[in-house]
């Protein structure tokens, strides 16, 4: 199989994330808009990654790009992540872990095939300079350690918050992407803080 491109990567993330979070397939003209091309360049960066093994074809009516899907992401091929509730992207808000649904993602877009991710609701608009929004998905890999900078799902005092991760010598600052927010900053040793895992990705429109 020869190496793609890197447009052809953008593509094939695109029709990944895009039928994760549709159910189908974008068509051609979809894949045009997103990436900034015509249709008939994304045509032929479809059928380039169709010949390359990327994508296969499956039995569906329609226009030709609605019967290409990765080959990863076949039926049978995608990984259930559970919905656990909601996070805050605002003011930490009490953690609801009950199981709310599932959404299916093919195993490659995520990191180590999807082992140990989940995805939850945000409220709030804090991270929007993140282009985290309110009613989206984030995909949360568990972990309990942070490097600065990671946007982490976090427990302080029992309730739970997606912020930027900082240190501030001793003390751990949660910083939003709001140009109105204030960071919270927490001394460990007066208020419990607990890293619950690390955003890695985000679905929008489920």
């Amino acid at each position: 199989m020869r190496e793609m491109t890197g447009r052809q990567r953008e593509v094939l993330q695109f029709i990944r994330t895009f039928t994760a979070s549709h159910g189908v397939p974008p068509t051609v003209r979809e894949i045009g808009e997103k990436l900034r091309v015509t249709p008939r360049a994304a045509f032929d960066h479809l059928k380039a990654l169709e010949r390359k093994g990327m994508l296969q074809r499956r039995q569906a009516a329609g226009r030709t790009s609605r019967s290409l899907v990765p080959t990863d992401s076949a039926p049978g091929g995608y990984r259930r992540v559970p919905i656990l509730g909601r996070i805050a992207a605002g003011a930490p808000i009490d953690a609801i872990e009950n199981r709310d649904g599932e959404v299916p993602i093919a195993p490659a877009a995520l990191p180590n095939g999807g082992d140990d991710v989940f995805a939850l609701r945000v409220r709030g608009d804090s991270m929007i300079g993140a282009h985290i929004c309110d009613g989206d998905l984030v995909l949360v890999r568990r972990q309990d350690a942070a490097q600065p900078n990671d946007i982490v799902v976090a427990m302080v005092d029992a309730e739970a918050t997606v912020k930027r991760f900082q240190r501030d010598g001793d003390r751990i600052v949660l910083k939003p992407e709001h140009p109105t927010m204030a960071p919270v900053v927490i001394d460990p040793r007066e208020r419990h803080v607990r890293i619950v895992g690390k955003v890695v990705g985000l679905l929008r429109g489920l």
